[in-house]
């Protein structure tokens, strides 16, 4: 079968993906609190630095979301491509023999399909970007049940998918 992305102006996979996505399941208990969503946008916006010297790069950061470590950078990669930053981690996470289900995922590219993917086949319930998303991404984190955060930056957030597993601070709650 051949499936249309949403990459990089557009991809094509071939296979049946769909029915693919369909077998994953994200661990049902993990939750993201407002706090660590800010733990996480503070650690990666002073951890970057290649795009601080010289731009036109891409970061990825895959962090913990368990006990005392909430926020924690486990991993940090900057490319020129998303996907080489999203795929060196993944393999990152393969030779340490790291579980994604704990993990929180931060990049600072689209959300588009095939980093939604890769976020679920590497078994990560959380999706984190400074970025936006394009509609089959969003489709596709609803349809896994990813949690899909975008447009982070500062104290602000969008948040898209998977509004079960997030916790809202009780002060930001009411507003």
């Amino acid at each position: 079968k051949r499936t249309v992305t949403t990459g990089c102006g557009q991809g094509t996979m071939f296979g049946d993906l769909m029915e693919e996505l369909d077998r994953i399941r994200l661990p049902a208990g993990p939750r993201l609190t407002e706090e660590t969503l800010y733990t996480v946008m503070d650690r990666v916006r002073r951890h970057e630095s290649i795009y601080k010297v010289a731009g036109a790069v891409h970061g990825c950061a895959l962090c913990s979301n368990a006990g005392d470590s909430r926020g924690e950078i486990l991993a940090f990669v900057e490319d020129v491509g998303r996907h080489n930053a999203v795929d060196a981690i993944a393999g990152w996470m393969w030779r340490e023999d790291v579980g994604g289900g704990d993990k929180i995922f931060y990049t600072t590219g689209r959300l588009t399909s095939e980093m939604v993917i890769k976020c679920a086949q590497m078994g990560i319930p959380f999706l984190l970007s400074r970025s936006g998303l394009t509609h089959m991404g969003y489709e596709i984190a609803a349809r896994i049940g990813i949690t899909m955060i975008g447009r982070c930056q500062g104290k602000h957030y969008l948040l898209f998918t998977g509004a079960g597993r997030f916790l809202r601070s009780p002060a930001t709650a009411l507003a």
